[in-house]
């Protein structure tokens, strides 16, 4: 005799919320068949399990049971494929509703959204006699979680001009697509919009919006959409510091971080990656390592994307080794920390050890991915390793089948022009299936001044300056070719060029941080309070480099000046500062560590290795480009970089 409907429903939910839907099944076979509503909770109860054999007795049992005409049955099982991802199943059931709804079509197109099927998904969704906001939702979400950014927003605008009412969801939505999109102007209507509906309080949509001012580089809009929150939750405050880190604001991150603890809001995996990004791009080991400890305390240290940063973290702050102990302590088993680690050496130009992680890597099952390559050909341009930089670059088309984006040509132009085959390298560029931007012919431009090809230098210089006349890399690029050849006229009309467009020269500047304490210096920045100790102390530092065979590489310097101004100049560029300055202030065998934001240049290298030897100090200096540890006389990178 079937139990009471009440009764029944209380067990039957016990069992099924404890997985054992089997036993459930067995237990009130009678009742399911005299009341079909009862499936739901069973078909509900297998979506955990992501068992699909289950999935089809169910299914048989619906149909033996004469249930498949109910509406909620049917939907409840076509939800149940959809979710554990058969969209054939889901598909036929679909096409044979008898009783097909709304949610029935929404309940599709979010499984093909799913499975990353847009085209199935809108088919569904144009072939729909009816919609309501969900279904909108589905649709426009989906376009904008694939990127595809102008679709969303078109289906938005056609959403709205129907008079279709969004909801939080929808503008969450179509603000992540004018995020993506950079399009400030577009937000700002959407935001006028959200003002109109009442929901700029609302959390979800207020964080959203904040995100999007970020995004397009208008970060005072976006604090003050935060402030204006009710609750500043870790969501805002995420939002907040990662529109900060995406601005090149790392100084400004590690404030906010300090201030988000300060209001008692505890930080999460997302708070994590961004703060130690930014502990990455200032190089601050000892804020770094603070960090680091707040991860463990979280308990957000196996998270895969904390883990992944913190390798970057400790590479990119010159502790290779620290580096490597984070990523043995991962215990492997992600192709991202893999990649991670082979990024790391080939930053300190360890290209060997790189190429054995790879080799490793690939023996343990993992399938390298685009990533991967880019930090293995990275890390072979940087160390002269042509050959096998081309037999990965084949490897990477021919074995995994994955097409080489702009990023792996020009490392691959990298490595051919560091290796002196400027031809091959520029016929690279002019055969390649993607469209070359600034940077990789200022990549060959480069290697043109490395192999002090002027004439070439000349030509690749005009392609530079046509597609990006306003980056001062390129004009200081060219004018150090010309200076080294004493085309002083190329020199002065470079500089004439700058000046007529308004383009100023980046300056070198180098920090290096003590007792967790950053210092910054600029070249010949008189105004450092510490400069009259630092000059005088260079003066007696480069005597004594001198008398060890030390000669200043004058034949570089832009300026058409005697050899004493152009000495003088050299010996004030801001690494050679900072390092005096570490000299100065910290015990001796004590490895100094010396962040600059453009490249070092030849002379710098040279002394470098000079003082190192003199000194007996383990000197390690990150450029724009990558590590270089000198020690003992001699720098990691053997002059090739």
């Amino acid at each position: 005799m079937p139990r009471t409907s009440a009764s029944c429903i209380e067990q039957l939910t016990s069992l099924c919320s404890k997985g054992l839907i089997k036993q459930a099944l067995e237990t009130f076979k009678s009742d399911i068949f005299s009341d079909p509503s009862l499936f739901s909770l069973l078909l509900k109860a297998c979506i955990p399990t992501n068992s699909l054999p289950l999935s089809k007795q169910l299914h048989s049992l619906i149909i033996k049971s004469n249930s498949s005409d109910d509406k909620f049955v049917s939907n409840h099982l076509l939800n149940l494929y959809s979710k554990l991802g058969d969209l054939n199943s889901a598909s036929l059931l679909f096409s044979r509703l008898p009783r097909r709804n709304v949610m029935s079509g929404n309940i599709l197109i979010n499984g093909f959204v799913q499975k990353a099927d847009l085209g199935s998904a809108r088919k569904v969704f144009d072939e729909m006699p009816e919609r309501n906001v969900a279904t909108w939702n589905a649709m426009v979400g989906g376009l904008v979680q694939f990127e595809l950014n102008e679709e969303g927003l078109g289906l938005f605008e056609e959403m709205y001009e129907l008079g279709m009412s969004p909801d939080a969801y929808t503008l969450g939505s179509v603000l992540r697509g004018c995020a993506g999109l950079r399009g400030g102007n577009e937000g700002c209507q959407v935001h006028c919009y959200v003002v109109k509906c009442g929901f700029e309080c609302h959390m979800v949509v207020g964080s959203s919006l904040a995100h999007m001012y970020m995004r397009c580089g208008r970060l005072v809009e976006g604090e003050k959409v935060i402030r204006m929150l009710p609750i500043c939750n870790v969501v805002a405050w995420n939002t907040l510091i990662a529109g900060k880190a995406q601005n090149g604001q790392a100084e400004g991150v590690l404030e906010q971080f300090n201030m988000m603890k300060v209001a008692g809001v505890r930080p999460d995996r997302i708070t994590f990656v961004s703060v130690l990004s930014s502990c990455s791009e200032l190089a601050t080991l000892g804020q770094g390592q603070q960090v680091h400890a707040e991860v463990i305390k979280a308990g957000a240290s196996s998270v895969v994307a904390v883990k992944s940063t913190l390798i970057s973290m400790y590479s990119r702050c010159g502790c290779l080794e620290d580096s490597l102990k984070a990523f043995r302590e991962c215990g492997g088993g992600d192709v991202v920390l893999w990649s991670s680690v082979i990024s790391a050496y080939g930053f300190h130009g360890r290209g060997e050890e790189a190429i054995e992680i790879f080799e490793q890597m690939e023996r343990e099952g993992l399938a390298a991915n685009d990533v991967t390559f880019l930090s293995l050909l990275y890390a072979c341009s940087h160390c002269g390793m042509k050959e096998k930089g081309m037999e990965l670059f084949d490897s990477m088309v021919q074995k995994y089948g994955l097409e080489p984006k702009l990023e792996h040509y020009t490392c691959m132009v990298d490595l051919l022009g560091r290796s002196g085959c400027l031809d091959e390298a520029e016929a690279m560029i002019r055969s390649m299936p993607v469209k070359a931007d600034a940077v990789i012919w200022k990549t060959l431009l480069s290697a043109c001044k490395i192999h002090k090809n002027a004439d070439m230098a000349r030509r690749i210089g005009q392609d530079v300056l046509r597609q990006d006349p306003e980056d001062s890399a390129s004009y200081v690029l060219l004018s150090n070719i010309h200076a080294s050849a004493r085309r002083w006229e190329d020199v002065s009309e470079l500089r004439t060029a700058m000046r007529d467009r308004k383009v100023k020269k980046e300056p070198g500047i180098s920090w290096l941080e003590i007792k967790n304490k950053v210092y910054q210096f600029h070249m010949g920045d008189k105004s450092h309070p510490h400069y009259r100790i630092i000059d005088s102390y260079l003066k007696e530092l480069r005597s004594e480099m001198k008398l060890h065979g030390y000669v200043p590489d004058t034949g570089s310097e832009l300026h058409d000046m005697d050899d004493e101004e152009k000495e003088y100049d050299l010996a004030h560029h801001s690494e050679k500062l900072a390092i005096a300055f570490g000299l100065i202030n910290t015990p001796e065998g004590v490895p100094l560590r010396v962040m600059k934001n453009l490249r070092v240049c030849i002379d710098c290298h040279v002394a470098i290795k000079y003082i190192s030897q003199i000194k007996n100090r383990e000197i390690v200096v990150r450029d724009a480009s990558r590590f270089h540890h000198f020690k003992k006389g001699k720098c990691s990178c053997g002059d090739y970089w």
